[in-house]
């Protein structure tokens, strides 16, 4: 399994300013004549809207770009691709990141959740940030690559008779990752690149907009740099990490984090902890995560001839085919919901794309309610196992709400407190449940104001809530609220969702939102006009792999 090499930090960006000396009101470069430790004073934290001479007097450098991405992850490198393909200059485009990489942090989501490289996403074979056409496919790509007849035909039969025949194709997480390094290494992503947490995104009075960075200790003389630029992108990916009440309040009063464990930390030490004797795991949730994490205990379990007990535990069991009406409802058994992806596939260029986006107010959540909800993609392997599971009684579910969670008799293990619903239980029991550990699968994202930027924004530069609690953006992304004539700021993304277009947080939605944005800024002039000339000539020139 290969792995993306780890490439040096790009200079400071004192050392590599976005724009030339002139650029700079002093005429001077980054950080001359700036006092030393420049920082944020409490004039600037406390005012909306800054002036230039606000922040100089501050001591802070200010370096001038015309496009800024703020996060780094795959939504900036999607974005980055448009602009460059676009015809946009790497010199005129600025990200702004602690990662090493634009797939980073998703790849290390993916690994702890189970979804190690070798392992098949939830995404679909057009889906492919690395190429902004989709074509050739994941499918077609995965095919040409292989060395046999078998590898050849398999992912094609797969594309051409799913969902019928077989379920939907999906890549695999490596082919994700190597593609998008590729297609960084050619239009020089890297270039682009400038290391450090960005601390807020303030609007200027002369139009556009400050973002601050707190570059890497010593890398630069001051505490902070100041970017301006007319354009601003916002792609922080998951605003934090979500965690239940019961679990939020055994870690904080138990101070235990090896026993509870979110599926999204690193949990490898339980599998290596049931490897060593038998044990009993409860799980809570049924999406991706959970199917994922129960195929590795029950891989270990039946590759290492362990005697792992299960206890799933559902909060709505699922007994067959659910919805609100005949046009609107997704198969489901066994406890599960099933949907192919996070969202019907119409929401990406269909009927579905085309209501949301006419859709206001609560008709806007009640569709989105209607859509969501956890679900997983039907993997006949898993299925054969937890039937196998339930057949051979080291499988179990159970139904309800947990209440509470504590450590078991001695200190030993969890006792897991369960409201239980239908034949779990009786009305008002309380259910015990005993096991060495809990991994609960339920949630990731917590609300948008768990991050600094996203709360700063909030607060200070105009932005609001859509109709599901997060970042409001309008049709083209911008975000609403913070214009700052010339400029604009645009944001996309899992922190943008419950807006005019349902599933940003996936790669076809990110790739979806950069095109939105990308033919907004041609209106504005930033960008050339993006017509079938050009896209073709592109095109030809990502299948060779010949650089912008």
């Amino acid at each position: 399994m290969s792995h993306p090499p780890v490439r040096p930090a790009p200079p400071p960006p004192s050392t590599r300013p976005a724009g030339p000396p002139s650029a700079h009101p002093s005429g001077s470069p980054p950080g001359a004549g700036a006092r030393a430790g420049g920082d944020l004073t409490q004039e600037l934290i406390d005012t909306d809207i800054w002036t230039d001479e606000m922040v100089q007097r501050a001591g802070i450098p200010i370096i001038d770009t015309k496009f800024v991405t703020v996060g780094g992850g795959i939504g900036s490198f999607v974005t980055v691709d448009f602009l460059r393909i676009y015809g946009v200059p790497a010199q005129d485009i600025t990200v702004l990141t602690q990662l090493e990489t634009p797939w980073q942090s998703y790849e290390y989501l993916t690994r702890v959740s189970q979804i190690p490289r070798g392992e098949r996403l939830r995404s679909d074979s057009k889906s492919t940030p690395d190429n902004i056409w989709g074509f050739p496919s994941y499918a077609v790509r995965e095919a040409f690559g292989a060395k046999g007849v078998s590898g050849f035909v398999k992912p094609l039969w797969n594309v051409l008779t799913e969902p019928i025949i077989e379920n939907y194709y999906t890549p695999k997480a490596g082919q994700a990752f190597e593609t998008m390094e590729r297609e960084s290494n050619r239009i020089g992503y890297q270039q682009c690149v400038r290391k450090g947490q960005v601390r807020m995104v303030r609007r200027r009075r002369e139009g556009g907009y400050f973002t601050i960075l707190t570059p890497p200790p010593g890398a630069t003389a001051t505490k902070r740099l100041a970017y301006r630029s007319p354009f601003v992108h916002i792609a922080i990916g998951y605003p934090g990490l979500k965690l239940l009440p019961d679990l939020q309040r055994y870690r904080e009063y138990y101070r235990d984090p090896s026993r509870v464990v979110n599926a999204y930390e690193p949990h490898e030490h339980v599998y290596q902890q049931l490897a060593l004797r038998p044990g009993t795991v409860v799980i809570r949730g049924g999406g991706i995560v959970a199917s994922r994490v129960l195929q590795r205990l029950i891989d270990d379990r039946d590759r290492n001839r362990l005697q792992t007990q299960i206890i799933h535990v559902f909060r709505t069991y699922i007994t067959g085919a659910h919805g609100p009406n005949v046009f609107k409802r997704r198969r489901g058994g066994d406890g599960w919901a099933y949907q192919g992806f996070n969202y019907p596939k119409s929401v990406w260029g269909g009927q579905l794309k085309a209501k949301i986006r006419g859709l206001e107010g609560e008709e806007r959540a009640q569709a989105y309610k209607e859509m969501g909800g956890t679900n997983t993609p039907i993997r006949k392997s898993w299925q054969e196992q937890l039937k196998r599971g339930r057949r051979e009684g080291w499988y179990r579910t159970v139904t309800g709400e947990v209440s509470e969670l504590r450590p078991g008799p001695s200190g030993q293990g969890v006792i897991t407190y369960l409201q239980p619903k239908g034949q779990t239980g009786s009305p008002g029991q309380t259910v015990e449940i005993y096991s060495d550990f809990v991994i609960d699968c339920t949630g990731l994202e917590a609300d948008i104001r768990e991050h600094r930027v996203l709360a700063d924004l909030l607060d200070h530069s105009g932005a609001g809530r859509n109709p599901v609690g997060r970042l409001d953006v309008d049709r083209s992304f911008e975000v609403i609220g913070t214009r700052s004539q010339p400029g604009r700021m645009y944001a996309s993304g899992s922190a943008t969702l419950g807006g005019y277009f349902p599933g940003v947080d996936t790669f076809l939605g990110l790739q979806i939102a950069a095109q939105e944005i990308c033919d907004d800024l041609v209106k504005l002039g930033f960008c050339k006009k993006f017509g079938v000339a050009q896209s073709t000539k592109q095109w030809w020139r990502w299948a060779r792999h010949r650089s912008i």
